[in-house]
């Protein structure tokens, strides 16, 4: 079974882009003063570094082999002094580091997080969540590690390998010669090992990405796979992903075990010619032997920089495509955005009228087509018509998740497009047919309708939703936890307190989107008895595959195909003996076949109400 992901999503190997990295690096801007103060402390740290190897060669110059008591004891001084700094010196350059690299997390995933919250629904409809949270958790993650510990890192590998070059010119400028001919063939080799090392990588990290979906897929859709005997299949194609990771895993833990040893053979050509060359000149007194000594030392501060240096320009080109990818989520502009000019009012209130609306999803694709209507304030309106036609696409429209591509919407007599997303939205009441809870207790997710509800008020509406007698069952009662997503309740208890939520927030204009087909008739007729109140006073617009919900409704609206079949309340629609009278002696009769035989299999009609 193929299992969705996106290539470019996965590809990490692109080229590094001047202007990306430029708006790369400008994140840094708010934090440049703890960076500048890392640099400071790694600089430092890199030259004490440095010159102790050139103490070293002192105290073994001066000291040791002239056996000088003052000058070990003096040399030794300075030693302790140098390691004193130094070590104040790791601590600040660790301390802002990681103060730096935590604002820069936190920058990144708080610009995301709140550009999120102003697209469009749309958006979410056509993106998958595992892309979005890619963005907002592992591509930041890169970033931030490159922008802190990466421009480290480079820091005190170019200034190591700078220092150490200025000494051994100082010490002997020949021997120094054949280490920095030998520094290019390093580099060079370097950068291929790690590059090949991180292609594999992401090949492995690809693969995983199709065996995690494909785990994931076989998983939550188990019953269905052994409903089809489908066990023997998912298993090979399993063993073929599995096998392409091991694959990409095995070349990269080959090329990891190859690359030190094949830098640490050109360093020791390099240290081999030093010490012949060394020795040489020892014996010709060109060169002491802590001097000689400190060469090879310098040699080894310079190897480990270069593999450093390799490493970061491997992680800079991951987070480049992390940074495209992250910056082209953030470039996406809403859907809908507020006019320049739009007005903020106090309350929804009036009637509501669509006058000529059309709407498409994709381009040639009508979903709605010049549909009008009016519906008096205070009015209850049913949506009713087979899947597909438009129902839901309507009260999106009515909630501006979505804008009419032609046509207007008013509400109390004005455009709503001339008022602000959140007058409108904060003025409509809406339950969804999937129910969904935020981690938390029972009090918390109800709340969300209202943040300073008190607990009288949360408790009043919860009552009003039919829902009060079953959490006060509970151990903890309102501050019962309801687990992540509400996975510790049933799908109906989640229901009946997102309509409790809905209520609480006292809505003007109230939606519910098959809001009760996951309860059953019973926990029905409670929440109906609490929406007769509650649609008091208010507009109320109803999509519902019951018949029970909408019979009692003001208007109600056959939607077939994008338009208006048929409008009128229950009994003017039985008597029309059209489209709606169908799909209610078909349910109806189903319903009374039920009640007779329980176990009767007899189907559904084609058309739901």
């Amino acid at each position: 079974m193929s299992t969705y992901y996106d290539e470019n999503e996965l590809d990490d190997n692109v080229p590094i882009k001047s202007n990306v990295l430029k708006r790369l690096f400008s994140t840094l801007r708010p934090h440049w003063k703890a960076l500048l103060g890392g640099v400071i402390a790694i600089v430092v740290v890199s030259l004490l570094d440095a010159y102790f190897t050139i103490l070293s060669k002192r105290i073994i110059d001066e000291g040791i082999i002239l056996q000088n008591k003052a000058a070990i004891l003096r040399l030794f001084t300075i030693y302790g002094a140098i390691v004193l700094v130094q070590a104040v010196s790791v601590f600040f350059f660790v301390y802002l580091v990681g103060l730096q690299g935590e604002g820069v997390r936190y920058d990144l995933r708080k610009n995301l997080f709140n550009h999120l919250q102003d697209l469009s629904l749309s958006y979410f409809s056509k993106t998958p969540l595992g892309w979005i949270m890619s963005r907002v958790t592992s591509d930041t993650e890169k970033m931030a590690e490159l922008l802190t510990w990466g421009v480290i890192d480079t820091a005190y590998a170019a200034v190591s390998i700078v220092v150490s070059a200025i000494f051994m010119l100082t010490i002997n400028w020949q021997l120094a010669i054949i280490v920095l001919l030998s520094l290019p063939v390093m580099i060079y080799a370097a950068l291929k090992f790690r590059l090949r090392i991180y292609h594999h990588y992401r090949l492995s990290r690809k693969a995983n990405s199709r065996m995690t979906a494909s785990l994931n897929e076989n998983i939550t859709g188990v019953r269905v796979v052994k409903a089809l005997r489908r066990e023997d299949r998912n298993l090979n194609d399993f063993k073929v992903l599995s096998s392409a990771m091991y694959r990409s895993s095995y070349r990269a833990a080959y090329l990891s075990a190859l690359f030190q040893p094949t830098i640490q053979m050109i360093s020791a050509v390099s240290l081999g010619l030093i010490l012949w060359r060394g020795g040489i000149k020892v014996e010709l007194g060109a060169i002491t032997i802590g001097g000689l000594q400190a060469f090879v030392s310098y040699i080894m501060m310079i190897l480990w920089p270069i593999q450093d240096l390799a490493r970061v320009y491997a992680d800079m080109q991951n987070a480049v495509a992390s940074s495209e990818r992250v910056f082209s989520l953030i470039d996406t502009q809403p859907g809908i955005n507020n006019r320049p000019d739009a007005a903020s009012v106090p309350s929804l209130a009036g009637d509501i009228a669509f006058e000529d609306v059309s709407f498409r999803y994709e381009e040639d694709e009508p979903v709605i087509r010049n549909l009008s209507f009016q519906i008096p304030y205070g009015q209850s309106v049913a949506l009713v018509g087979p899947t597909g036609g438009g129902k839901t696409t309507i009260v999106n429209l009515l909630c501006r998740f979505y804008e009419p591509t032609e046509g207007v919407i008013r509400i109390a007599g004005k455009d709503y497009m001339d008022l602000t997303l959140q007058t409108i939205q904060s003025r409509i009441g809406v339950v969804l047919q999937t129910p969904h809870l935020f981690s938390g207790s029972i009090r918390e997710n109800i709340r969300y309708g209202k943040l300073d509800a008190t607990d009288q008020e949360i408790e009043d509406a919860a009552k009003l939703a039919g829902a009060h007698n079953f959490i006060t069952h509970f151990e903890h009662g309102y501050d019962q936890n309801v687990g992540e997503g509400g996975n510790l309740l049933s799908v109906g208890q989640k229901q009946l307190i997102s309509i409790a939520r809905a209520i609480l927030s006292n809505p003007d204009i109230f939606v519910m989107d098959e809001a009760t087909s996951s309860v059953d008739t019973l926990t029905e007729a409670l929440i109906q008895n609490g929406m007769e109140k509650l649609m008091t006073g208010r507009t109320s617009f109803i999509i519902a595959h019951r018949l029970s919900t909408i019979k009692n409704a003001d208007k109600i609206l056959v939607i077939r195909d994008g338009q208006i079949a048929e409008s009128g309340n229950h009994n003017e629609l039985m008597l029309l003996k059209g489209h709606y009278y169908r799909l209610y002696t078909q349910q109806f009769r189903h319903e009374l076949e039920s009640k007779l035989d329980p176990y009767s299999d007899a189907p559904a009609a084609s058309e739901t109400i």
